[in-house]
């Protein structure tokens, strides 16, 4: 019989890039700002006695900081992927969403459309994120851990989701998100139950 994972999917907290609205991507290793630090201890103190066994994070910044207690007040183990980094944004990084907001929605209609292998110039594709993502997943599962908490990115933990799922990328825009939203998967083996979706009660 598989073992039973509890997956705790989030989103980083708030940075200045998220306040001002501009694009972030793999390239921007920002921090939290006054509101994301405050998002982060409220995640904390809801989820301190939740019972996590491992951490996952991605290299950047702004997953590490959002997580810091947990690893550096309760000691749990944690490791830090490349696999689970944002979208590179390629020359749209460190604009306003508002300066390209054109080719935004046409590059986000071709992957509706069922073009994966479309990217923004020096940006990714999501056909070539879910091959590092499939490899994360594939530590997820590997890992003797029941109840993991694993901290990313906004587009990337779309992606990560419909893998998981087993969702066609096109439905990536179904996942709702902002900044400290949580996501609930169950995973046995290669079967993931969604639990639950973008909630943020924490925060309340």
């Amino acid at each position: 019989m598989s073992e039973v994972k509890e997956l705790y999917i989030i989103r980083h907290g708030e940075t200045e890039f998220n306040r001002q609205r501009k694009v972030q991507g793999q390239g921007m290793d920002t921090d939290l700002n006054e509101v994301g630090l405050a998002q982060a201890e409220a995640f904390f103190k809801k989820y301190h006695t939740a019972g996590f066994d491992f951490v996952y994070t991605s290299r950047l910044k702004r997953s590490q900081q959002t997580v810091a207690r947990f690893i550096d007040e309760l000691q749990l183990p944690t490791k830090a992927m490349y696999e689970l980094d944002e979208f590179r944004w390629g020359i749209f990084e460190g604009s306003r969403f508002d300066d390209f907001n054109a080719d935004y929605e046409t590059m986000v209609q071709a992957w509706r459309d069922g073009n994966y292998e479309a990217a923004p110039l020096l940006g990714d594709a999501p056909a070539r994120v879910a091959i590092r993502q499939r490899r994360a997943i594939a530590d997820i599962q590997a890992n003797p851990a029941n109840k993991i908490l694993i901290c990313m990115h906004g587009r990337a933990m779309r992606l990560f989701l419909c893998l998981l799922l087993d969702r066609p990328f096109s439905e990536m825009e179904d996942f709702e998100h902002a900044n400290l939203s949580l996501y609930k998967v169950r995973l046995s083996g290669n079967k993931a139950v969604l639990e639950l979706a973008n909630d943020r009660s924490h925060l309340d």
